[in-house]
């Protein structure tokens, strides 16, 4: 499968701003009847030297969260056994900062052989990689990675100075040339223009990743987009996911964090049978998600398969 011959920033614009079911009845054309879930456990939250100004973990804010240092392996065994039960067969391992100190790595890449051990594809969301620790991570057996473009590059200066977009298209360039799976994804709602919109789709049909998870921002009391909750409704998140889907046809659009409090019921179940084909199932790092039954009950109304 590939994407329609030609796309580009005007021909997907156009597609946005097209009649919302003459859009989705468009991605659906690239969406599949199997829908796979992943999840994670936050290894490590909060205290991050980061700026990024959506983000509760971070240090520059004043948040009201819970802060913990690297959990222990057991910890991560026993998460992932609860994920593997719930149908998840992917986990991954999310840790906050910059990215993982030399100390470490030797703890992470054995979580990492852990979960493998387990019969999950083992999955990491630990920040920006140099090409020493991308190696260290893919003779540890890691399987994919997962490290967010987050926006579109043109809007990114706003979301962050501590990092620039490039320095997180360098990370994903690390990990593609040892040949570790991609995970890279966005969060919408933002602030950023349709344009800008748009803009990311492509930006992700560059890196051609694996996985796109898509987030719905969640605004966080004491963060600068904490009144940010209006910056877009549930028709532009539906365009968004149509048109990312759209722009990469060959990856796994994915239901990440804010659904739950950014969609309804309905819109939620649209969203699956037109556009995503993947869901980040239960909590999230900050944030509360979905039980897992209640998704399994849902894609089997739509009549999709789990994927296994």
């Amino acid at each position: 499968m590939s994407a329609i011959a030609g796309i580009d920033e005007k021909s997907l614009l156009e597609l946005y701003k097209m009649p919302l079911d003459k859009l989705l009845a468009e991605a659906k054309k690239y969406n599949s009847d199997t829908v796979e879930f992943c999840s994670l456990i936050s290894a490590r939250t909060g205290k991050c030297s980061e700026s990024c100004r959506y983000c509760a973990q971070s240090s520059h804010y004043m948040t009201d969260i819970y802060t913990h240092p690297l959990v222990k392996i057991e910890d991560v065994i026993k998460t992932a056994k609860e994920a593997k039960e719930n149908g998840a067969v992917r986990f991954a391992i999310v840790t906050s900062g910059r990215g993982p100190s030399n100390a470490d790595m030797p703890v992470m890449c054995e979580m990492i052989k852990e979960i493998n051990k387990l019969g999950l594809k083992s999955c990491a969301s630990l920040g920006l990689l140099d090409e020493q620790k991308t190696l260290q991570f893919k003779e540890a057996g890691l399987v994919r990675y997962h490290h967010n473009i987050n926006t579109s590059r043109s809007y990114h200066p706003y979301i962050t100075t501590t990092h620039s977009f490039q320095d997180r298209i360098d990370t994903i360039n690390h990990i593609k040339n040892v040949g570790i799976e991609i995970c890279s994804g966005v969060i919408i709602g933002m602030g950023e223009s349709v344009e800008q919109r748009v803009e990311m789709a492509l930006n992700l049909a560059e890196i051609k990743p694996d996985s796109i998870p898509v987030n719905f921002l969640t605004p966080i009391e004491g963060t600068p987009f904490e009144n940010y909750g209006d910056k877009i409704d549930e028709e532009g998140i539906l365009r968004t996911l149509a048109i990312i889907k759209i722009a990469n046809p060959d990856s796994v659009v994915r239901f990440a964090g804010g659904r739950k409090l950014r969609l309804s019921k309905e819109n939620m179940e649209k969203a699956l049978d037109y556009t995503v084909n993947g869901i980040l199932i239960g909590n999230y790092l900050t944030t509360i998600g979905i039980e897992p039954k209640e998704d399994i009950e849902t894609l089997k109304k739509l009549g999709k398969k789990l994927y296994v």
